[in-house]
This record gives C-alpha cells, sequence and structure tokens, in this order.
C-alpha cells in the first residue's frame, strides 16, 4: 500500500505504527530507545537507524512530545535535507503555533510538505483506530494523507490550510479538558462534603447534562482518587496550558480561568503529582 515512517515510538507512536503494519503499510520506525523498536520490528516493521534515513519515506508521521523534542528531532539536526523530494511529514504532537510556522516554513525550503495533524484520544483510542485527527496545511498535502489519516482515526477535521490552525484547535481544546478538571474536582469536594457519593453524583453527570468520555473518564478518575497509570501526565497538561495562554496572548485576547489553572498545575507538580495523571489537579480541593 505504499511506505510509511512513523518518529517517536511512545504509547501513541507504537499504537499508530502497529495499525498502519496492519493495513498493509511498509512502516519504518524510528525511536531514540531501543525498547519500542524491537517491539514494532517484530510486529512487521523495520527499523531506520536515524531519523534522516526515516526522512526517506514518501510520507512521515511523527509523535514527539514537544516543541524542542520536535525541533531537535526535525529542524536543528539536519534530517530535513536527507529527505525525499515531494515527502510530506504529518506532525501528530501538540506544538505551539509558533513552531508549526518554522516547521512549515523549513519545509517548504527543503521542497517538502508540512502538515499538522494532533489527534484527540488516548492511547487506548489509538490502539482502535479511533483518533479524531485535526488536520491543517496544504490541501494537497492533506488531501495525500487522508487514506494514512483513515486507518489511524475515525474522522479526520479539516481545520485550515496553514499548520498552526490545528495546533491552535488542540491546544484550546487541552484547554477546555482542564477547565473541565477543575470544575469537577471543585464540584465533586462539595458533594462529596454533603455526604453524596461521589460515584454515583459523576455517574449522574456524565449520563444526563455532560455525557461523553471527559466527564465519566476524568470524573470516575477524581471520584475515585486514582491517577496511576496516568493517560496524559500533569506536567503535559501544565505545558499544553501553557501553550493555550501564549496563544490567547498573541491574539491579545484574556484567558482569566487560564491564569487561575497555571497556579493549579504549578501548585500541583510543586506537591509531587507531575507524572499523575492531569486529573490529579482536582486533589487542590479539600477532600474528606
Amino acid at each position: 500500500m505504499g511506505e510509511i515512517a512513523v518518529v517517536g515510538l511512545g504509547g501513541m507512536g507504537r499504537a499508530i505504527a502497529r495499525n498502519l503494519v496492519g493495513a498493509g503499510y511498509e512502516v519504518t520506525v524510528w525511536n531514540r530507545s531501543a525498547g519500542p523498536v524491537v517491539e514494532l520490528v517484530e510486529a512487521g516493521a523495520r527499523s531506520a537507524a536515524t531519523v534522516a534515513e526515516a526522512m526517506r519515506a514518501p510520507v512521515v508521521l511523527s509523535v514527539l512530545a514537544d516543541d524542542a523534542a520536535f525541533a531537535e528531532t526535525f529542524l536543528d539536526s539536519g534530517a530535513l535535507d536527507a529527505a525525499s523530494a515531494g515527502t510530506v511529514h504529518a506532525n501528530l504532537a501538540t506544538v505551539s503555533a509558533e513552531l508549526a510556522r518554522r516547521a512549515a516554513d523549513e519545509h517548504a525550503e527543503h521542497g517538502l510538505g508540512y502538515v499538522a495533524a494532533p489527534v484527540f484520544g488516548r492511547v487506548a483510542v489509538a490502539e482502535a483506530g479511533a483518533l479524531n485527527v485535526l488536520a491543517a496545511g496544504a490541501p494537497d498535502a492533506v488531501e495525500r494523507l487522508l487514506p494514512v489519516f483513515d486507518v489511524i482515526g475515525s474522522r479526520t477535521w479539516r481545520m485550515g490550510d496553514r499548520p498552526e490552525q490545528a495546533n491552535v484547535t488542540k491546544i484550546l481544546g487541552n484547554y477546555l479538558i482542564a477547565c473541565a478538571l477543575q470544575s469537577l474536582g471543585e464540584a465533586i469536594s462539595v458533594a462529596e462534603a454533603a455526604g453524596v457519593d461521589p460515584s454515583s453524583f459523576v455517574e449522574l453527570l456524565s449520563s444526563t447534562l455532560f455525557p461523553g468520555p471527559i466527564y465519566s473518564g476524568y470524573g470516575g478518575m477524581i471520584a475515585r482518587r486514582e491517577y496511576q497509570p496516568a493517560g496524559f501526565s500533569t506536567t503535559l497538561g501544565r505545558k499544553d496550558l501553557r501553550l493555550a495562554l501564549d496563544a490567547a496572548a498573541e491574539e491579545g485576547v484574556p484567558l482569566p480561568l487560564g491564569d487561575l489553572l497555571r497556579t493549579v498545575f504549578d501548585e500541583a507538580i510543586a506537591e509531587g503529582r507531575a507524572v499523575d495523571d492531569w486529573a490529579s489537579i482536582a486533589e487542590r480541593q479539600p477532600r474528606r
């Protein structure tokens, strides 16, 4: 069906690579540590010795942690110099609008396509091939990637012709989740203090007023006070909150709740919850 490289084999990257192998693609993988590479090779992928080698594939997907990791791996390493002419690179990470613009410019200078394609969905959703993909970039580049996105996701949302538009959309989605986590923590703490069973309270909310995975999934974690294993850590949540505040500042729009959440996240991390699920910010609320 064609060759694809996947760079970055955390939980999301591994799930995406496996699904592409299962769909019949010739998948080349690269990761800083060897363990995930071995796992994917056993599943039918092949290993790239370097990122530059991975960039020779006609389609490249990358799933790295943040701006710094992406810039170090692709923009500051010379890897783009080795890419095949016409390669299209989809960056599935949540990165800043500034990084998206820089990446698009540098890929264009090398004759390469660049599409921002951050996703909504945790690892289990990625394993099921049911991610929501937020795609933005040159229309022809996005069109080339649609069959790939159909393998890894349930729907592709076209967010615009400029890559940063997809990244801002994802950042704001995560900002709204952070707001929901804080409000859930507040409401559950009051309900619990009044003698209401927190699990029943969350079940009611997620079955009536607020159906969906945010209130049911995160609300259940908060009600049970269980934050491991972390699907998305407090540290990563703080990173995405900063990106939302930066995007708002760039547009001259205030985010009053964001300023409050910055303090909440900073205090949660200072109290040792950096590697807990970001739902753990709810523990800043007094609980019985």
